[in-house]
Formats: C-alpha cells, sequence, structure tokens
C-alpha cells in the first residue's frame, strides 16, 4: 500500500471516520503521483476504510493514471455520464455505510457536497485539511532532490533576466526572455505568474509585469521560480540599472542585513516568528519599518506557497525537513523596491539554503561597477 495513503486511511481510522475525498490537484498528485488539470470535469481520490482507494477520473485520462503505477480500483467516465450516478451504481449498498467522511474544506463547493451527500446519504462531512497540510509539512529526501533542482533553475533564470537588461528594454521582454531560455532548456512551467518590475513598479511587492521600458537609476527585480518534477522554486533578486541612488543602496544594505539575520533564525527547534521577527528589527532600526509591509516568507513545495506562514504571531516550532522562503523587501514609492528571497531547508542542525545566485548588491550596465552580473553561466536540459 501507498504509504501516504496508509497515513491518511490510518488518520481516518483514529477519529472513526470511515471514508475521505481528496480533490485539490495537488494533495492527488502528493498521494498518487497522477498530476492533471482536470479543468471543469471532476477528479477525485475517495479513500474507504474497509474498502481501499477508489480513483474516479475521465475516461480520457486513465491511460495516464495507470502510468503513474496506480494499483488500486479506479472509476472512469466519459463525458455524456453522470459521474455521481455512475459513481453510486459502482459503491452499491456500500455507500449506505459511511458515516464520518473527511474532506479538503477549502477545496469543497457547495454543490460538490450537495453531490456527496446524495451518493452517501448518511455521511457528516469532517475536515483532513490540517492532516493532509501535515503530511506534506516535512519533505522526503526524494522531495527535497527535486526542490534542489527547481531552485538551480531559478538560479539560472535570474542570470539570464540580467543578461537581457538594456536601456528601453520592457519588463515583458525581460520575461519573456527568462521563459523562452528556460523553456528549451526543458522548463514546462513557473510555479507562478513571475515578476520582473523596474523603478516605480518595483515599489509595489506584487507589482504586475508590463510595458515600462528600463531606465538608469532604476532598481530592477525579479520574482520567479520554476516547477521541477512537481516541485517549485521561487527565488528574489535585486540589481541596479546603470546609476545606484544613495537611498536604494541603503535600502539594500539594510534587506541583504535582514535576510541574513532571518536565515540565523532558521534553525531546528526555533519558532517561526523569531524568523520574521529577526527581519524586521532590522529594517524597522534602519528607518524602513512601515515600508516592509508582507510576511517574511512561506512554505515550499509540490505549491509555491504552502504551510507553514511565516509571521510575528506563528509560534509553531522549525523541524528538520521543512522547506521554506525567507524574503524580506522594502517598497518606497518614487525609489522603488528592494527584496532578497531564498529558499531554505531546515536540516539537523541549521539550515541549507538552496537559491545561490549572488545576493551583493549589483549595478548593471554601468560605468562604476560595484560587481558585474554575476551567477549560473549557461542553463542545463531538465
Amino acid at each position: 500500500m501507498n504509504s501516504r495513503i496508509s497515513a491518511v486511511e490510518d488518520f481516518l481510522r483514529d477519529n472513526q471516520w470511515t471514508g475521505g475525498l481528496i480533490t485539490s490537484r495537488y494533495n492527488i498528485h502528493y498521494l498518487s503521483g497522477f498530476d492533471y488539470d482536470p479543468h471543469e470535469r471532476f477528479v477525485g481520490i475517495f479513500l474507504f476504510v474497509e474498502q481501499g482507494p477508489l480513483f474516479v477520473l475521465p475516461e480520457m485520462e486513465v491511460n495516464m493514471l495507470l502510468e503513474t503505477g496506480w494499483k488500486y480500483d479506479y472509476l472512469s467516465y466519459q463525458d455524456t455520464e453522470d459521474v455521481w450516478s455512475k459513481l453510486k451504481m459502482h459503491l452499491g449498498v456500500h455507500a449506505n455505510d459511511i458515516r464520518e467522511f473527511g474532506v479538503e474544506e477549502k477545496m469543497l463547493p457547495l454543490k460538490r457536497s450537495y453531490e456527496l451527500q446524495n451518493v452517501f446519504p448518511g455521511i457528516t462531512l469532517q475536515n483532513l485539511d490540517q492532516k493532509l497540510s501535515d503530511l506534506r509539512l516535512i519533505k522526503s529526501e526524494e522531495e527535497i532532490r527535486h526542490l534542489k533542482v527547481a531552485a538551480q533553475y531559478a538560479d539560472e533564470a535570474i542570470a539570464i533576466g540580467i543578461s537581457a537588461l538594456y536601456e528601453g528594454v520592457t519588463e515583458l521582454e525581460v520575461l519573456g526572455k527568462i521563459e523562452f531560455e528556460l523553456k528549451k532548456a526543458g522548463i514546462r512551467e513557473m510555479s507562478f505568474s513571475p515578476m520582473v518590475l523596474f523603478g516605480s513598479n518595483a515599489s509595489n511587492p506584487h507589482g504586475v509585469t508590463g510595458n515600462r521600458p528600463l531606465q538608469p537609476g532604476d532598481t530592477v527585480i525579479f520574482d520567479l521560480g520554476v516547477i521541477y518534477n512537481g516541485y517549485c522554486s521561487d527565488i528574489t533578486r535585486t540589481v541596479v540599472f546603470k546609476e545606484l541612488k544613495d537611498e536604494v543602496r541603503e535600502m539594500y544594505d539594510l534587506v541583504l542585513l535582514a535576510n541574513l539575520a532571518a536565515l540565523e533564525e532558521c534553525q531546528p527547534g526555533n519558532q517561526l516568528g523569531k524568523i520574521d521577527d529577526a527581519a524586521r528589527q532590522v529594517i524597522k532600526e534602519g528607518g524602513y519599518g512601515h515600508h516592509f509591509p508582507h510576511r517574511i516568507g512561506h512554505g515550499l513545495g509540490m505549491e509555491v506557497h504552502e504551510e507553514p506562514s511565516i509571521h510575528s504571531a506563528n509560534r509553531q516550532s522549525l523541524r528538520e525537513g521543512m522547506v521554506l522562503t525567507v524574503e524580506p523587501g522594502i517598497y518606497v514609492s518614487g525609489a522603488g523596491g528592494v527584496r532578497i528571497e531564498d529558499d531554505v531547508i531546515i536540516t539537523e542542525d541549521g539550515y541549507e539554503v538552496l537559491t545561490m545566485f549572488p545576493k551583493g548588491l549589483q549595478i548593471i550596465g554601468g560605468n562604476d561597477h560595484e560587481s558585474s552580473a554575476k551567477g549560473p553561466k549557461g542553463i542545463r536540459k531538465a
């Protein structure tokens, strides 16, 4: 039996729940190895304590499921069929035995709850979200290998973006170059909609990449990540184009110090809130406390934003095998923004940073370089 599915079934038994349903793309992938965006069609894994798992999916995707090595029962349906009627017929009288039934509360539309209650007339719905988050919180050695490669591609993407900077180039043109080169290397998906932000647009933590042309004195924020074998990376680096303003230098120095201070709190047993506190204290003492408006980071894995949420109020303890981001920033209207983000694994006796692109201040395209654009040379094939 798949050990991850077994862990969920054990949880159901321990709580005296007789069944459950997994429908989110990422939890299905985690439990089965099957990664598929169902769009409007229903895809789900039913777990029955007494009968074993049942995968329900469109007929046209069965071969993809079997290629993952799925060895349990499955039920497929055509577009002309009603999946819920077919499921009820498939289960027969056993559907009446299901009582306490675990679901992903965050993923369950009201319409689907009615459909479930029609198939299982006696069920009471319970929340499985926390158990699934707990399972995914600590990464296995295999998961960490995938995350490390994803981070290496993120490093290379930053180098590609920096190499594409010249006066007058637009944010979208640079972003297009990054994505084109990654796809040539075999990377199919980014882990989120990437950002390339120039100048005033970089003063928005989640600015929208557009047609703004690059000008001397602009800060340039790259915030991006890739998906490698189902696992995400997430890196941010900031460079300056040609001319360095005194305020930008001050902002950059503070953000780098905040990043390093936060990393030093990434120790097993430490409270998560201490990571945020350490970075925020540096920026506050530098006079920019009101310009750091977001949490210090988040968990990272199959999704780019996973548990835990890393903010000052989180008293959860760090554990070996957690993977998270550390991303302090300062954003000043008119002056631009600076953010430095790393991906970090909590180890037995500390932490390991996965994103290795240099964090020192880089001035690109100017005569008075503090640093030339340094980073990985070339890009491997996925």
